[in-house]
């Protein structure tokens, strides 16, 4: 007899979402929101100011209570041990530790995850993002705001994790800085790997992912590539075809 080959199980999804519903108060955020990110895409999360991009984020990592729903990060319960282990976080307007050196920052960050720092791999990641690697020396007291956040994005893409969730990553970067961390991730999906950001640069969103959703009003109402929803909405660009599209939302209630 001739022994039978079976494929290997899928890969799990990055990010699943299924029936989440979450609340501050009386105030409902979500209800009945559903999602599933692949392997291997950057995925651009887009919506207005205060409709609950953070809050999302926050629900992946576990740290909002009262919310409901399944939520599962590489396969793995969000929220739980194993589950932080598998994936990097960045927070919109990151700051370094005041008192830590970079050096520090970025070996404490590594060892988290039971990694080593591979100091000449992190000078030239900084020097990529126009960091200077001699910055590295000083505290994060003595840095400025585009210096912290790039600290924060060189300490998460030094990771190598299979998931990389980033809360506005482009806030506080140049443009130069902005162009390079966009290569940066656009390298990270050539690896296999996956990116889930925010971000309130529809241009930076356009020119990188491979999927968006849009969240408005606790519900998200596209999910696909930007292309598609640019053809649909017959804009000349994803900021014009976006602004159409929450309008339409709006309009069928």
């Amino acid at each position: 007899m001739t022994a039978l080959l079976s494929a290997p199980p899928p890969a799990a999804a990055p990010i699943e979402i299924g029936g989440l519903a979450a609340s501050y108060g009386d105030r409902r955020i979500f209800a009945d929101l559903s999602l599933s990110v692949r392997p291997g895409e950057i995925f651009g999360l887009i919506g207005l100011n205060g409709v609950g991009k953070t809050t999302l984020i926050k629900c992946l990592l576990g740290l909002l209570q009262g919310a409901k729903g399944e939520l599962a990060l590489n396969g793995l319960a969000a929220g739980s041990v194993a589950c932080r282990r598998t994936f990097a976080y960045l927070p919109e307007k990151f700051l370094p530790s005041p008192l830590l050196r970079g050096w520090e920052f970025l070996s404490l960050t590594l060892s988290y995850y039971g990694l080593k720092l591979d100091r000449p791999r992190a000078e030239a990641l900084a020097r990529r993002l126009d960091f200077d690697p001699a910055a590295l020396q000083r505290p994060g007291r003595g840095y400025s705001k585009g210096m912290g956040q790039k600290l924060g994005l060189i300490g998460t893409l030094l990771t190598g994790l299979p998931l990389l969730i980033l809360d506005e990553p482009m806030s506080g970067l140049d443009p130069r800085a902005r162009i390079r961390l966009k290569d940066c991730l656009l390298e990270y999906r050539a690896d296999g790997k996956t990116v889930f950001f925010s971000s309130h640069i529809l241009a930076d969103i356009e020119e990188i992912c491979d999927r968006i959703a849009i969240l408005h009003q606790g519900r998200l109402i596209y999910v696909g590539k930007p292309a598609d929803l640019v053809a649909r909405h017959g804009g000349a660009n994803l900021e014009r075809a976006f602004l159409q599209a929450i309008e339409a939302a709006e309009r069928q209630g």
